[in-house]
């Protein structure tokens, strides 16, 4: 389901530095979002992730990591942009999440310090109880231990158990629900190419139960989902684009079937 139909840009010509100086920003007046799943495509530096962080932020979006997106220093200069932008909905959803790769990582520290807290709760619990009714020291213990059991269920023994690429499908499947809005930057960074098909079919998975994904993204495996839109950041501007007209595509293709043409300099 398409929750987010469009954005538009308010004045923003009295703005200056960034990220209003970038010119795919600076171009960028109305965005349309006609199918389920967006990409977002360009070089880096070319504003796809920015643009992404201030609708994550205008949007309200709740973030995979401790900080949110009122919060976390690093998108001081995105907020201000942010607040340019209208969104127009079709159903606003409050479902859904925001994540960066960075943000993973985070993520991971904040839970395991959240079982190191409630294990440490359990252990005073223990010693204030000693000598207590089963039934008093159950009760105390009962939310800790509905929590722990609850992490286990998610996640296992824990995100930071698995390798890179597992724990980011351990998360994503533990925290994708129906109808929701997802804002994902750069999600195939920790995966392999069947692990990037994998989350192609994921995506199919939440498209059929209302999900909506915007997507920035280098992978040319990922943004070759079905009649996806895909808008390029590239050349200064802002425009929709076919997958077989992205730089990525091109440049995959042409290497994987010539690759002595891309390496003839390095062997000389």
């Amino acid at each position: 389901m398409i929750h987010l139909r469009s954005l538009n840009i308010g004045s923003t010509l009295n703005e200056t530095g960034f990220p209003f100086s970038v010119p795919s920003l600076r171009a960028l007046s109305e965005m349309t979002f006609d199918s389920e799943i967006t990409f977002f495509v360009g070089e880096n530096g070319s504003g796809k992730s920015t643009l992404l962080e201030a609708l994550a932020i205008a949007a309200g979006s709740i973030t995979v990591g401790s900080e949110s997106v009122t919060s976390d220093q690093t998108l001081t200069e995105v907020r201000r942009y942010a607040r340019s932008l209208k969104l127009v909905w079709n159903q606003r959803t409050k479902k859904g999440f925001f994540m960066r790769s960075e943000d993973f990582f985070g993520y991971v520290k904040h839970m395991n310090a959240v079982k190191a807290e409630m294990l440490a709760d359990l252990q005073e619990i223990e010693k204030e109880y000693k000598g207590r009714s089963a039934t008093a020291k159950g009760l105390a213990s009962m939310p800790y231990a509905r929590e722990l059991s609850d992490m286990q269920q998610r996640y296992g023994a824990g995100l930071d158990t698995y390798s890179h690429g597992e724990s980011f499908f351990t998360l994503f499947r533990s925290r994708f629900v129906p109808n929701g809005l997802y804002l994902l930057d750069e999600p195939e960074a920790p995966l392999s190419p069947s692990r990037q098909l994998t989350l192609l079919a994921l995506l199919k998975q939440m498209v059929d139960q209302g999900g909506q994904f915007i997507i920035a993204t280098h992978s040319p495996i990922l943004m070759a989902y079905p009649n996806a839109t895909i808008w390029s950041f590239d050349a200064g501007g802002l425009q929709k684009i076919r997958y077989e007209d992205t730089e990525h595509y091109t440049i995959t293709r042409g290497f994987l079937n010539h690759p002595e043409n891309y390496l003839k300099h390095l062997m000389e």
